[in-house]
């Protein structure tokens, strides 16, 4: 087709197809979260230089929706033994989720694990065999105690604007090492509690967003089938490549700087070299029986996190620079009326029972594979929920289905590998487990902790949007140094 006068990409779209191919182009730039403002070309995804030397390459992290219980998973409280069914003896926060009751001791039993002495409650079976690989952090305090808050700040940082993701962040700081896949993947993303923001780039170019692998949803997509979206053969390969090499030839014709279109079609061009490396990226079937076994795959109650985990272990070997991992279903299958995996309001013991028991050989043998393939130096496993779940149960009458509510003023998350110090405590809660008084560990602290790790200045890493320089960390943030190994 010939037009009479020079056009655009936008005005060649537009004509295209009686205009459809300019409508479609404007519903998939009007989903963005935000329009990009500077004239600046985006950054492309080859590897960029950090501003010092790294102790990872790559971050996993480990996604438990919902808010797992820290007084019940990894940070022992004899006192609240002691005190079970008592009144707190501490000034209880202002703002609450729902009603709350007396102290409530933990339905497990602890014991010291490893050389390290790491205490883990009864509901880790697997785990202990890590132990002396995890940096357990207690201290992490700060953040929204609604769900969708909480979530969202964990993720991007803050708790109702949109803002860039930590993968974003990442993979608009450092590129990626392998220019075939995304340099920023969640598997089995969750649709609800921010959805889409939690892993989308916002004002960065959209090139740096989170790529869904498996359609988010709730209850999450089971990994036995997940796939890259709009992965098809049609049409060929050959002519993808003319149509994308006619729109780039028309903005080079042109000179015309279009950053938000640019990164689109860098998008277009990313998506087009995944459908030759993405199949062998999630060929399952290529691993060892073995293997797949030590991951828990064909167990039902563990397959879909075990397929996770290994996906990520083999995207980690392709130079992926950020991977999520969700845990992020539904127990009402199990007869447990709550929303989110982790979120036992009721029937806590439970609960958490069938959530330990469906991740705890998947992330053990994740680990285990990591550090016998020597990618577990380079490579930092973070495992967390938004929030933990309060020291005290949630008021109720009827004890056995008793649980506990959502708490963020101390509650734990882990770290593995990637320059932390293994087989390490670092923080602490009271001796209930209810205020972080050591080492507090804010969202903003855990971000700038993640980046330091991989040689970024959180302070250095900025974008200018809308007349301002932000970052990650907004003007908060200090650097954990003495969980760095």
């Amino acid at each position: 087709m010939q037009f009479p006068h020079p056009c655009s990409r936008r005005q060649m779209l537009d004509r295209l197809a009686v205009g459809f191919g300019g409508l479609a182009l404007n519903t998939m730039l009007a989903s963005e979260s935000s329009a990009i403002e500077t004239s600046e070309p985006p950054r492309a995804l080859a590897p960029i230089e950090p501003h010092f030397a790294p102790r990872a390459r790559s971050v996993v992290f480990l996604f438990m929706q919902g808010g797992p219980s820290h007084v019940d998973t990894f940070d022992e409280k004899p006192a609240l033994t002691k005190y079970d069914g008592k009144e707190p003896p501490f000034k209880r926060t202002r703002v609450q989720f729902a009603s709350r009751g007396n102290l409530l001791r933990s339905p497990w039993r602890f014991r010291p694990t490893g050389q390290s002495g790491i205490p883990m409650s009864t509901l880790w079976q697997h785990l202990p065999a890590v132990a002396d690989d995890l940096c357990m952090i207690h201290s992490v305090c700060d953040t929204n105690v609604a769900h969708g808050g909480a979530t969202m700040k964990l993720h991007t940082g803050h708790e109702a604007l949109v803002r860039p993701s930590l993968g974003s962040w990442v993979s608009y700081g450092l590129g990626t090492d392998n220019g075939n896949l995304p340099s920023y993947i969640n598997i089995c993303p969750s649709s609800i509690h921010g959805g889409v923001n939690n892993w989308g780039s916002a004002f960065l170019p959209s090139i740096h967003q989170g790529v869904p692998l498996g359609t988010p949803g709730y209850p999450n997509a089971d990994a036995s089938n997940v796939r890259f979206k709009y992965m098809n053969s049609r049409p060929t390969k050959k002519l993808q490549r003319l149509q994308l090499e006619l729109l780039r030839n028309l903005s080079i014709e042109q000179g015309v700087a279009d950053a938000e279109m640019e990164a689109r079609i860098q998008s277009f061009e990313l998506a087009f070299r995944m459908q030759m490396a993405a199949p062998d990226a999630l060929n399952l079937e290529s691993e060892t029986k073995q293997t797949r076994k030590q991951y828990g795959i064909g167990n039902e109650l563990t397959d879909s996190f075990g397929r996770q985990c290994l996906m990520a272990r083999r995207l980690v070997e392709r130079g992926v620079r950020f991977i999520q991992v969700n845990h992020g279903g539904s127990l009402k299958s199990y007869g447990i009326p709550t929303n989110e995996q982790w979120d036992q309001h009721s029937y806590l013991q439970r609960g958490h029972e069938i959530n330990a028991a469906q991740i705890d050989q998947p992330m053990t043998a994740f680990i285990q594979d990591l550090k016998s393939r020597g990618l577990l130096d380079n490579t930092l496993v973070v495992w967390g929920g938004e929030f933990g779940r309060t020291p005290t149960s949630q008021a109720t009458k009827d004890r056995s289905i008793i649980g506990r509510d959502h708490h963020t003023d101390g509650f734990t998350m882990w770290m593995a590998g990637g320059g932390v110090k293994p087989g390490f405590r670092y923080g602490a809660t009271d001796e209930f487990g209810y205020y972080a008084i050591e080492n507090r560990m804010t969202i903003h602290d855990l971000h700038a902790t993640i980046l330091h790790l991989l040689g970024l200045d959180h302070l250095r890493l900025t974008y200018r949007y809308a007349g301002r320089d932000f970052r990650l960390t907004d003007v908060h943030g200090d650097v954990a140094h003495g969980m760095i190994a």
